[in-house]
């Protein structure tokens, strides 16, 4: 059986925050766990628009906090699927800082998540397939396998630590 195909950026999605001290540690940069949510969000609505479905976070490979933002920068965040599974996403997601006096952008985050689509039941049900478009998510596409492995070999020795 032939599965759809769906280009990357069907399910591109970009956002944009402004960084309030509600948001911010004592040294007044973004919270991890603030990006982090954010980054949850991002790559759940880009998930959706590829699947057209309801997702659930199945895994956050990895956060790699590179710099930090701070009150009143812009944390502009990028959401876009990678690859896909039989009803799995790998979403990658940036977040970049834009400082509001010199407009200048640094890269602060970068993740890779798995989301799930499921049905009205909560069960996992079927996406269609991605297309890479950039080279940077061609990349990612030609190293998703490799990822996928590193998943479950941890998802055993997770289970053999309970």
């Amino acid at each position: 059986m032939h599965r759809e195909q769906l280009p990357a950026g069907v399910s591109r999605t970009i956002q944009s925050r402004l960084v309030l001290p509600p948001d911010t540690n004592h040294m007044g940069t973004i919270f991890g766990g603030t990006v982090l949510a954010y980054i949850d969000e991002i790559a759940a609505i880009s998930a959706m628009k590829h699947s057209r479905r309801a997702v659930v976070t199945a895994s956050i490979d990895n956060v790699n906090f590179l710099s930090s933002a701070k009150v009143g920068d812009i944390l502009i965040l990028e959401g876009v699927v990678i690859s896909t599974g039989r009803t799995s996403m790998e979403v990658y997601v940036k977040a970049e800082c834009q400082h509001i006096e010199s407009g200048t952008r640094s890269l602060t985050t970068t993740s890779i998540l798995t989301m799930v689509a499921v049905d009205a039941e909560g069960r996992p049900t079927p996406v269609a397939s991605v297309v890479p478009e950039t080279e940077n998510e061609k990349r990612l596409f030609d190293n998703a396998q490799e990822r996928k492995e590193r998943r479950m070999i941890a998802n055993e020795y997770a289970k053999e630590l309970c």
